[in-house]
């Protein structure tokens, strides 16, 4: 009997893992797509409705989601997420300001089901022309092609800061 039912949770632990990974084709099939469906997912005006059954789909069970970050002395540190505690930690802020995440410029490496993508970002609270950003950086994504999609395996960020400017190669040209 407990035999039993170590199978049966395992099998339903496993089901609900398999359908919460099930994404839309259309984010998956190339690595575009899955980066311009990451930054659509968290982007949008205060009070949206955050589709985090989309940005789940994106990513593999254990994956990483690890800003960089310093304390009030300068101390550089790092925080490590899966997407659920991504969620947990972000979900009410994303929901209360508006939150616009745009792709500005973007390196790759490919390697047979590996890609590495330097994707240079900028952040604005109003998509208003004129409006500053009000931080960017790089967010350096490691994919996974695999079971005929991509996956997320990392999503590893620097923000810009005073002296520590994003270099003129991860810009768009002429900036």
């Amino acid at each position: 009997m407990r035999r039993l039912l170590l199978i049966t949770a395992l099998l339903l632990s496993w089901q609900s893992a398999s359908q919460a990974q099930e994404a839309n084709p259309d984010d998956v099939n190339s690595v575009d797509a899955i980066l311009t469906a990451v930054y659509d997912v968290i982007s949008g005006p205060a009070g949206r409705e955050i589709d985090w059954e989309r940005f789940h789909s994106l990513f593999l069970p254990d994956t990483r989601l690890i800003p960089i970050v310093r304390d009030s002395t300068g101390a550089i540190s790092y925080i490590s997420w899966t997407p659920t505690e991504f969620m947990e930690r972000t979900s009410e802020a994303l929901l209360q300001d508006a939150f616009y995440e745009l792709e500005i410029d973007r390196s790759a490496q490919h390697y047979g089901n590996l890609v590495h993508a330097f994707s240079t970002y900028e952040s604005y609270r109003s998509l208003e022309e004129g409006t500053e950003p009000f931080t960017r950086g790089i967010n350096s994504f490691q994919l996974l092609h695999k079971d005929n999609r991509w996956w997320i395996m990392t999503i590893f960020w620097q923000p810009e800061w005073p002296g520590l400017p994003i270099p003129v190669e991860y810009l768009p040209a002429g900036e």
